[in-house]
């Protein structure tokens, strides 16, 4: 039976619809990437830094990138054995995410890549429903 897949992913969350024939699965990855990444220590205005107090911008973006390849490889744990690929989303994530699926040799099962705004799980669902059902 054809399995497609449709999903909404920004660097935070990624909704995943499956729809095996008629019936239809959703899961949600939620990543552990901070948005904003922060410096541990005190303000400036508490006084003085010390070095072992500032990470360095190169070990924060270590870590950035560190836990957005897990995140990408659970979204592709769940992809993996698809036929068809949507992938829906308002900014970089989905780039990235077809430059994974591309090192994995998965990118000829993208069927559309589609920019949208923040969409709710249902809306997703019926967006997904909609390319594949029709």
């Amino acid at each position: 039976m054809k399995k497609e897949v449709g999903l909404w992913m920004d660097h935070r969350k990624a909704v995943i619809v499956v729809i095996t024939g008629k019936a239809q699965e959703t899961k949600v990855i939620i990543s552990k990437v901070e948005k904003q990444l922060r410096r541990s220590g005190g303000s400036p205005l508490k006084g003085p830094h010390e070095v072992q107090q500032v990470p360095a911008d190169d070990s924060r973006e270590r870590a950035f990138t560190g836990h957005l390849n897990i995140y990408y490889d659970a979204v592709i744990a769940c992809i993996r054995d698809a036929e068809a690929i949507l992938i829906l989303g308002p900014g970089e994530a989905k780039a990235e995410l077809k430059k994974r699926l591309k090192g994995e040799k998965l990118d000829g099962r993208i069927v559309g890549i589609e920019t949208v705004d923040k969409m709710t799980d249902r809306q997703i669902v019926a967006r997904v429903r909609q390319r594949f059902l029709n």
